[in-house]
């Protein structure tokens, strides 16, 4: 049976295999906008692609059932793992699942959101502390730790988020320290001020609440300048990221097929190769 708009007409092919695609696969995210911001550019691009005309209706938009498993900062670039179709019933599990990162800090200066884009509220001197040191402290940061959340950040209080409450000059407690996981975590690159992490870590850790933690362990302060998801899960940055000029259907199609198969354990991409229309999208972020 031929896949329908949502207005009534009957859509042409490539919508047809635009409403099948169901499964987990990664885009890139670049430096500025939010994950939603991307989410929403490539939903866009699909349903302008398959001559679904929404002309700026939400509803008809919401033919396409599409969410992203793990927010990135909008200064934040790398891997957003996207599930289309059931497939975003898989995002709850990314969400909890292991991601690397590199991310560079800038020692001697403390903002208020703990990277570039906030305010300075700290400024320190930071001569005394030697690659050994950041080397050193940075065993204290491995393992099962405890770590306190940044204000900005994507968590919520009463249904909004903490960030939003934040801006809008409300007075917002910090949320008490809770168990996180970090795999691996070693140093790059050491430039006086700035230093460069290799993180692995489990789902809900900040790793701006890293930088800083290290600053204030080293007896200064600190702040990170950039982040990279390099890894989520299976999709790596390199193999698996689509950049926007990919955001095709036949190029997801093809990404389906593969990224699918990188789930041991998940149903078979089979079990998720057809999808019906008209149901709502969804969208999944770290709480």
């Amino acid at each position: 049976m031929a896949a329908r708009e949502a207005g009534g007409g009957v859509a042409g092919r490539a919508a047809q295999k635009l409403f099948s695609l169901s499964g987990l696969f990664a885009v890139y995210k670049p430096k500025g906008p939010t994950s939603a911001a991307v989410l929403n550019l490539l939903k866009e691009k699909l349903l302008a692609e398959a001559g679904v005309q929404t002309n700026g209706n939400k509803r008809k938009s919401q033919v396409l059932k599409i969410g992203h498993g793990g927010t990135l900062d909008s200064a934040a670039t790398g891997v957003l793992v996207v599930g289309i179709g059931k497939g975003t019933k898989l995002l709850k599990t990314m969400l909890a699942g292991s991601k690397k990162y590199t991310a560079i800090g800038l020692l001697g200066k403390a903002t208020d959101t703990l990277d570039a884009t906030g305010k300075i509220t700290e400024e320190k001197p930071y001569d005394q502390v030697t690659k050994t040191d950041l080397e050193n402290v940075l065993q204290k940061f491995t393992g099962d730790i405890m770590q306190v959340p940044p204000l900005y950040s994507a968590l919520k209080k009463d249904g909004e988020r903490l960030s939003t409450l934040v801006k809008r000059g409300e007075a917002v407690e910090a949320k008490p320290a809770r168990p996180v996981r970090v795999y691996s975590l070693s140093l790059q690159q050491f430039q006086p001020p700035l230093f460069t992490l290799d993180v692995e870590c489990g789902g809900g850790f900040y790793v701006r609440s890293l930088v800083s933690d290290i600053g204030k362990e080293l007896s200064t302060c600190a702040s990170m300048q950039e982040l990279t998801r390099t890894k989520h899960g299976p999709f790596t940055l390199e193999e698996h990221a689509l950049h926007e000029d990919k955001w095709t259907i036949d190029e997801i199609a093809r990404s389906l097929e593969h990224c699918m198969s990188l789930l041991p354990g998940e149903p078979s991409h089979k079990k998720f190769k057809t999808e019906h229309p008209g149901e709502t999208a969804v969208s999944c972020e770290d709480k």
